[in-house]
């Protein structure tokens, strides 16, 4: 049974949207130190959810409900197990350090309390991602990450290079969300689940079902789009135009690891076939090593780590593609430890940018007397994400290694692990011992350590990545099992040590990648050359594409405006009426294979009479030498329809048609006395052939279609509801007034708001000729007035 969460954490779960109200008074009182005071909410969630650490690693679960869209099933519902607890815990306690780094890194600027507001908009839709249990609550979550990154990523709206990247995540990711949607509706529509815990429960609903390969598809555009999988892996490194604290929470904790944990919620149904097994490994593998060979390219220290991330996120979903427990447990250990160390090497590049001007490595240099604290954050980093004791980076490496030899292709899939993290391993030793390392280097501002809001994360981050390997089998209890159990669907048994309990394969593989890694970090300017050869000759690639897709797209829908929208209303009434004619046809012609004609009615001899009087006004339109003629011919089809109406016992709307088409007529006749048209059709006589065509279709269409609803069998329902409730309801004997006034109120006021706004819109265009016609009259006064006399 799942045990109700308490308001407290709805309120925990929506503090964060509150934070983001507050932020810009607050910044805009206490300046930069509003830091230390909105960072007092994500400590406060952290706090929190630590609460439920105990329950949860006992198995428990908890949920609560409020309703939402009940008639649709939409519920505000969350959902609290291993997975969700342990990414919420990430949340918002890196959150707390990234706002209080935030702080410090963007002290003095203008926008800062906007920027606050931003990652706390953020900060609240990841948790909500995380946290929810209704898939389309989790849906509208998923999409939000994506606009607050997209507001995060173009923070700086002002350069160019930002706003590309921006846009370039949005539609990428906003992409996959499309997709993710199509995959949650799917899934509704064949399990009938609504929400994750129900669907948990009923593994094989998806698995074995007919639409599993379709679901799949589209669960992978959104996690692979979000997550930033190849060949969608472009949008990431690109998204480093953004200010730092940006890039550290983006690639710890959030955004970028949503696209893994869906993939998690969904292995107990979606896991362990043999396309998930095929699909998840092969492209995360790709992903691990294309990331970690661009990231040996790259000089720039953000981009070297986001590089990396690509990297780390492949490794995710290699793991987790294998639906292996042992190799599940090394990708959540991998997770922790990512998240950890990321965080921390990502605030040290920042402030190495911060302090000393520059983050590009060949352009700095002995920064660790000047920088001695974040020297030590980025070591303590490093050594983790190189995989070294006694760090849980270590741990991870081991687990996953452990788990890749016992999968099926084991030693292909062991190898791809083993090369990407060597190559991790260099750019890792690069990023923390080039700046700070080797004969110091005159940088463009001069080094020196930052305030404690800028080295406070980073210190933090790192002494945790030390603390879960050092307690590693509490860190394996509290976190890693429950975390694990929500992945297989029962609860495993995880025992984590720091020293290994034997020398055996998984060790001697750590040996082998802390080689591989050193070779690679002592040849890194020879690597880094070899890939900027083979990536010019190569030339093309995935962000050049988008580019290219993008440039597309636009003229695509140039074409597409300049030849439906042409700017002639004459083109743009042909192409209405003639779909109107499609629509009503194609539906008689085609029904059952075969034509559905309606019989035809037997006309009296007075509806005969009529008919003829309709006839003869079409053809006065038809004959008639001018336009002004014609429509005063359209009358006479009006008076015909008055003239059924009162012949079968509707006076009132007899004499309201009257005075509408009598009215109509006259309006029109004096619009056209004021207008200078042509007094023939102009078009020649093809187009006139195609629009009597069009004419025809057009009212044989809604001949037709009238016909065979009359002969439907008659529905008396809305007729008996209109006479058993007009007096009782509304209190009047005129139905058809009281459904006018009464039961379509809101239609007509709407429809009397339409008129009059014409009428003002009219009378205003009417004043503005009036007064270009007296200014024109008056400026050719004085233009003749200013001419000399002429003698004769």
């Amino acid at each position: 049974m799942t045990p109700v969460a308490t308001d407290t954490t709805i309120l925990a779960i929506l503090a964060p949207f509150a934070a983001a109200a507050i932020a810009p008074v607050l910044t805009k009182a206490l300046k930069h130190n509003a830091a230390w005071v909105l960072a007092l909410v994500p400590a406060l969630i952290f706090l929190h959810f630590t609460g439920f650490i105990s329950a949860v690693s006992h198995g428990e679960t908890f949920g609560t409900t409020w309703r939402w869209v009940p008639a649709y099933g939409v519920d505000f519902s969350f959902f609290i197990d291993g997975l969700s607890l342990l990414f919420t815990l990430l949340i918002s306690g890196i959150g707390a350090f990234i706002i209080l780094y935030a702080g410090g890194y963007l002290k003095g600027h203008a926008q800062q309390g906007r920027f606050f507001s931003f990652l706390f908009l953020f900060m609240g839709a990841m948790l909500g991602v995380v946290l929810s249990d209704n898939l389309i609550t989790l849906f509208i979550y998923w999409e939000l990450t994506s606009i607050t990154s997209f507001l995060l990523i173009g923070f700086d709206h002002l350069r160019a290079a930002s706003r590309r990247a921006a846009l370039q995540a949005l539609v990428v990711t906003g992409g996959g969300g499309l997709a993710l949607l199509a995959g949650i509706l799917l899934i509704i529509g064949v399990t009938g689940h609504m929400s994750l815990t129900e669907l948990l429960a009923d593994p094989e609903a998806i698995r074995g079902g007919d639409y599993y390969l379709p679901i799949f598809l589209l669960i992978l555009g959104g996690a692979f789009t979000k997550s930033a999988q190849f060949p969608f892996h472009f949008w990431l490194p690109n998204a480093m135009e953004a200010p730092t604290p940006v890039s550290a929470f983006l690639h710890s904790a959030t955004m970028v690891k949503a696209g893994v944990y869906l993939l998690m919620r969904m292995h107990p149904v979606m896991g362990d076939t043999t396309l998930w097994m095929t699909v998840l490994p092969l492209f995360g593998g790709a992903t691990l090593l294309i990331g970690t060979l661009l990231a040996m390219r790259q000089t720039d220290m953000k981009l070297m780590l986001a590089y990396t991330t690509v990297a780390s996120l492949g490794l995710l979903v290699m793991l987790t593609g294998t639906s292996h427990e042992k190799a599940l447990e090394g990708a959540v250990l991998y997770l922790l430890a990512h998240s950890l160390f990321k965080g921390a090497l990502f605030m040290v590049a920042g402030t190495v940018d911060h302090e000393a001007g520059t983050r590009d490595i060949t352009k700095l240099g002995g920064l660790r007397g000047a920088m001695p604290v974040t020297f030590a954050a980025a070591a303590m980093a490093a050594l983790s994400m190189c995989g070294l004791p006694p760090f849980i980076g270590f741990i991870a490496k081991e687990i996953l290694y452990e788990g890749t030899l016992e999968v099926g292709a084991g030693i292909l899939v062991t190898t791809v692990a083993v090369v990407g993290n060597g190559l991790m391993f260099a750019v890792a030793a690069a990023v923390a011992l080039k700046p700070f390392m080797g004969p110091k280097v005159e940088t463009p501002k001069p080094a020196h350590e930052g305030p404690i809001l800028l080295f406070a994360g980073p210190v933090a981050l790192a002494l945790t990545g030390l603390a879960a390997a050092l307690f590693a089998h509490t860190t394996g209890e509290l976190f890693i099992g429950p975390m694990l159990a929500s992945l297989m669907g029962h609860q495993p048994e995880v025992d984590l040590h720091l020293i290994p309990a034997h020398v055996g394969m998984p060790l001697l593989l750590s040996l082998v990648t802390v080689a591989l890694g050193i070779v690679l970090y002592l040849k890194i300017d020879t690597v880094r050359a070899l890939m900027i050869q083979v990536l010019a000759a190569i030339g093309w690639g995935p962000d050049k594409g988008f580019d290219q897709a993008i440039k597309g797209l636009v003229g695509l829908a140039t074409w597409v405006t300049r030849s439906v929208q042409v700017g002639w209303m004459q083109t743009y009434m042909t192409m209405v009426f003639a779909m109107t004619a499609i629509a009503l046809l194609v539906p008689l012609f085609l029904a059952d294979g075969l034509p559905n004609w309606p019989d035809f009615p037997e006309f009296r001899f007075f509806e005969w009479g009529i008919l003829l009087i309709a006839v003869v006004g079409l053809g006065a339109i038809l004959a008639a030498a001018n336009r002004l003629t014609a429509i005063v011919s359209l009358g006479i089809q009006g008076f015909a329809v008055a003239l059924i109406f009162m012949l079968f016992g509707a006076p009132d709307l007899s004499f309201t048609q009257f005075m509408v088409e009598t009215l109509s007529v006259v309006i029109l006749a004096l619009v056209m006395t004021r207008l200078d048209l042509a007094p023939a059709d102009h078009r020649p006589f093809g187009a006139s052939v195609v629009s009597g065509i069009i004419a025809v279709a057009v009212g044989l269409g809604v001949m037709l279609t009238l016909m065979s609803i009359t002969q439907q069998p008659f529905d008396t329902s809305l007729s008996d509801f209109f006479a058993q409730y007009a007096r009782v309801i509304a209190h009047g004997r005129n139905i058809v007034n009281v459904i006018i006034v009464d039961f379509r109120g809101v239609d007509t006021l709407g429809e009397i708001a339409v008129v009059v706004l014409t009428g003002l819109c009219v009378l205003a265009l009417i004043r503005v000729k009036t007064k270009t016609t007296s200014a024109q009259d008056e400026g050719a006064g004085e233009e003749a007035l200013a001419k000399p006399m002429e003698v004769k």
